[in-house]
C-alpha cells in the first residue's frame, strides 16, 4: 500500500504529536500532510520529524497566516481540501482542532481518523484563550464558527473509518458526527520496567509533586498553583505555553518552572515525585498522566473526561471533583495518611494501568483495524 498521514499542524509537540510519531514508526515509508511546519518552535524534539517527507499546504508560504493561524481558522477547509491524495491507497487523519480529516480522498482510497478531539471551539469546550472574553472578538467568532461547524460535520462524513482516542472522544464522535468509532488508546511512553527500590513516601525522597503541561488556560495550572501555595508543598511544573508569564506570577516559592526538558530528565524526576497531580477539564485521554503512572506514579486529577477511564479512585491515584484547591488539597491529604504498604500498592497499580497504553499495543491494534478494512 501506498500510505499517506496528515495531521493538523507541527509547531508544537504534545501528546497528538507523540501520536503521530508512533503512526510513522508503524508506517516509516509513508508521506506526511500538514498544514503548517516550524522545526525552530518544536524545541528538542525537532529530530523526531528531520527524516521524514513532509508536504506542508499552500499557508504555510504566507509568515503572517502560519503564525496567526487560530484568527484564520475559516481558511482551513481550503487548506486541507486543496491536497492531492489521488495517489494513496490509505490515508490515516491525525486530527484534532485543526480538522485534518477534512481531506478529500478518492473512492477506492480507504481514510482512517484517528481523532484525538474534535474543535473544542466549535463545541463550547473549554479552549486555550479565553476568546468570548472581547466583545468583537466574540462576534467575530461566532460568525466564522458557524459556517465551519457545519463544514466540521460535512467532512465527517468523508471519513471512512473513524478511531476515538478514549470512550470520552468515541461518545463525542457519535454525539456531533452521528458516527461510530473504535476506541485504541494512544501510545505512552513509559520505562521497560518500574522502578523497584522503595522509597518512604512521607520522607524527603519524595518531597515534591509533579505536572507536565502545555501551559494554557483550559489546563488549569491556577488549580495546583493555589494548592501548592496554600499547603507549602514543593511543585514542579515542565512544559512551556502563552499562560507561563502569568502562571509565574502567581507562584509562591515552593513552585518551580521547569520548561521544555528531556524525556530522560524528566524520567528521573518522575521517581522521586510523590504523585502527578492534573486538572485538566474534559481532557479527552490524557497522555501525561499515563506517563507518570508508567514511573510507578500516583495520580491526582480533576473528575473529568478521559481521566475517569484512567484513574481508579484510590487504586492508581485519587479524583478530586469540586474544581477548586480545596478538593485537590483533600486528596492530596488521603494519599499522605496512607501507609508505606498501601502507597507501594497504589505506585504498582499505576504501572499495571500504564502498561496497558505500551507502543506494541497500540501498533498491534492499528494493524489489525487497518488490515480489517482494508479485506
Amino acid at each position: 500500500m501506498k500510505i499517506a498521514l496528515v495531521h493538523d499542524q507541527l509547531q508544537e509537540f504534545g501528546g497528538a504529536e507523540r501520536v503521530l510519531v508512533a503512526l510513522h514508526k508503524i508506517y516509516p515509508k509513508a508521506d506526511v500532510f500538514t498544514s503548517f511546519y516550524n522545526p525552530a518552535s518544536l524545541g528538542i524534539h525537532k529530530n523526531e520529524f528531520k527524516d521524514w517527507n513532509i508536504i506542508t499546504s499552500w499557508a504555510d508560504k504566507a509568515p503572517f497566516i502560519k503564525k496567526l493561524y487560530s484568527p484564520f481558522r475559516f481558511i482551513t477547509p481550503w487548506i486541507w481540501e486543496s491536497f492531492d491524495l489521488s495517489q494513496y491507497d490509505l490515508v490515516i487523519s491525525s486530527s484534532g482542532a485543526y480538522m485534518s480529516k477534512g481531506i478529500i480522498t478518492k473512492p477506492n482510497t480507504v481514510h482512517i481518523c484517528y481523532l484525538h478531539h474534535q474543535p473544542r471551539y466549535l463545541y463550547y469546550y473549554e479552549t486555550a484563550r479565553e476568546w468570548q472574553r472581547y466583545f468583537p472578538v466574540k462576534i467575530y467568532g461566532h460568525l466564522i464558527n458557524h459556517d465551519l461547524r457545519i463544514w466540521d460535520y460535512i467532512s465527517s462524513q468523508r471519513v471512512n473509518y473513524f478511531i476515538a482516542n478514549s470512550e470520552e472522544t468515541k461518545r463525542r464522535i457519535e454525539k456531533f458526527y452521528r458516527r461510530e468509532s473504535v476506541v485504541i488508546y494512544p501510545p505512552v511512553n513509559i520505562p521497560q520496567t518500574m522502578t523497584t527500590q522503595v522509597r518512604p513516601h512521607s520522607s524527603s525522597n519524595h518531597n515534591y509533586y509533579i505536572t507536565v503541561s502545555r501551559l494554557a488556560r483550559a489546563k488549569h495550572i491556577e488549580i495546583l498553583l493555589n494548592a501548592a501555595n496554600k499547603m507549602k508543598f514543593n511543585l514542579k511544573i515542565i512544559g512551556s505555553g502563552r499562560d507561563e508569564h502569568y502562571l509565574k506570577s502567581i507562584a509562591g516559592e515552593t513552585v518551580e518552572f521547569l520548561g521544555n526538558i528531556s524525556d530522560d530528565t524528566l524520567s528521573m524526576l518522575y521517581q522521586n515525585a510523590r504523585a502527578f497531580l492534573f486538572a485538566s477539564v474534559d481532557e479527552e485521554f490524557g497522555i501525561a498522566p499515563i506517563e507518570a503512572m508508567g514511573h510507578g506514579l500516583p495520580v491526582i486529577a480533576y473528575a473529568s473526561g478521559g481521566l475517569k477511564e484512567t484513574v481508579k479512585e484510590g487504586i492508581n491515584g485519587y479524583l478530586f471533583d469540586k474544581f477548586d484547591e480545596d478538593s485537590l488539597i483533600g486528596k492530596i491529604n488521603e494519599l499522605t495518611d496512607l501507609t508505606e504498604g498501601k502507597y507501594e500498592e497504589m505506585k504498582k497499580n499505576a504501572r499495571l494501568e500504564a502498561e496497558k497504553y505500551s507502543f506494541g499495543n497500540f501498533k498491534r491494534n492499528i494493524i489489525n483495524f487497518v488490515e480489517n478494512v482494508k479485506n
